[in-house]
């Protein structure tokens, strides 16, 4: 028998009895369906991660208040008082090399008001290594000069989200805008970003230097002299990130007098070894995900390999019938494979249908990134044509076993 007669003889003997058959392949069709949107979606929730990293940045530390010494036997918060500041950031720009660039901010949420439109947003008191840390250019206008910076100059920069809701089509170059109560003039917009990592419009943002948000907008708040809320650190190389930590840690224990054995003032979060963590827990729940479908996969197969056991049963007399004229044992065993790889098959292709729909509409209507991808397709139809061929051979191969005159005298 050639390849076309035996894929005929086994597509006749599924339609004689396509119940059983459709029942038989839906094992398949969830196994390849259920890994499709499982790694999809596992795919997508990486691809997300790689745009958080994108956006942080994978040479940077940040340093921000600690919890802060006991005072009296009651913790301090870290919102309540601020443990570091600007000679902060100075001490590490001159004793660090290491660092390339380093940056204090303040920050807070307002109202800004130009003519009859208003919009709340956040704002950020900066120094100039601020855009090269967190990868902002200019769109249009100019960036602070350095009379902006020491004179508490009462000049803003502006996101594109603020930009388009204060002022439409219009420029807003030389502008004056109202934060809070003190007018600002506008002296440059910035190219947008758009959604950050977290989900957040990284264009709703307005910027100042960071001696005038100290000065002009923290209001009625007491700071403790050249405090500040966070201090962003560029590291030239980010195979010097932890040797770099370990010295920003030691010279800030120093500046603050923090005695051996006592807790810091201070946090240093290395935003790498977040990322790292992060992209390997994502990791390792793409591969669970992956897992938990390859098992429905196999129930699927080990169904197909029950199913074709009981056939090579009932079908004892046929079997005997096609040997007794002049079919061998290959023959046999090629058209019962056939049988189990056609199911598995057409399964798979249902399967593919249902998984590629199945994540579209879980993108569409879930919270879950989704991430199609051509290779997981492709490797999900390998998969189901190879679990008819590997569930399939040991009832092939007991039905190419059989005895022909025994089989004949079955009843």
């Amino acid at each position: 028998m050639n390849l076309l007669e035996v894929l005929r003889t086994a597509a006749f003997a599924l339609r004689g009895n396509w119940l059983r058959s459709a029942l038989t392949s839906l094992g398949v069709i969830i196994g390849i369906a259920a890994v499709i949107v499982m790694v999809s979606v596992g795919q997508g929730t990486q691809a997300e991660i790689d745009k958080l990293v994108s956006g942080l940045g994978s040479n940077r530390l940040d340093i921000s208040p600690g919890a802060g010494r006991p005072m009296g036997g009651v913790r301090m918060s870290s919102s309540s008082f601020f443990t570091i500041n600007e000679g902060d950031a100075d001490a590490i720009r001159r004793d660090i090399p290491e660092v390339e660039y380093v940056a204090a901010s303040l920050r807070g949420g307002t109202q800004v008001v130009f003519a009859e439109n208003n919009w709340s947003t956040q704002w950020q008191g900066v120094q100039p290594d601020f855009f090269s840390i967190e990868s902002w250019e200019i769109a249009s206008g100019a960036a602070f000069e350095a009379r902006d910076y020491s004179s508490a100059a009462k000049s803003v920069i502006i996101g594109e989200t603020l930009r388009r809701e204060l002022f439409g089509d219009s420029d807003p170059i030389g502008q004056t805008l109202r934060v809070g109560r003190v007018p600002f003039t506008v002296i440059a917009t910035l190219k947008p970003k758009g959604q950050g990592g977290w989900g957040q419009d990284q264009d709703d943002i307005l910027l100042v230097p960071l001696e005038t948000a100290r000065r002009r907008l923290m209001g009625a708040m007491a700071l403790p002299p050249g405090a500040v809320q966070q201090i962003a650190l560029g590291v030239a190389d980010a195979d010097d990130l932890s040797y770099v930590q370990g010295e920003v840690e030691a010279l800030l224990r120093q500046r603050h007098r923090i005695q051996p054995g006592a807790e810091d003032d201070f946090r240093v979060r290395n935003i790498a070894e977040i990322i790292e963590t992060r992209t390997a827990t994502t990791r390792l729940m793409s591969l669970l995900l992956g897992a938990v479908a390859t098992i429905s996969l196999v129930v699927g197969g080990i169904g197909i390999m029950n199913i074709m056991l009981v056939s090579v049963t009932e079908r004892i007399r046929e079997i005997g019938l096609r040997m007794a004229v002049g079919a061998g044992p290959s023959d046999v065993r090629r058209q019962f494979l056939a049988e189990a790889m056609l199911i598995s098959l057409i399964g798979g292709v249902l399967g593919i249908a249902i998984g590629v729909v199945g994540a579209l509409v879980v993108g569409r209507i879930g919270s879950l990134p989704v991430a199609l991808n051509g290779q997981v397709i492709g490797l999900a139809a390998g998969f189901s044509i190879c679990t008819g061929l590997f569930f399939g051979y040991y009832p092939a191969r007991k039905a190419s076993q059989l005895d022909p005159i025994e089989a004949l005298r079955q009843q």
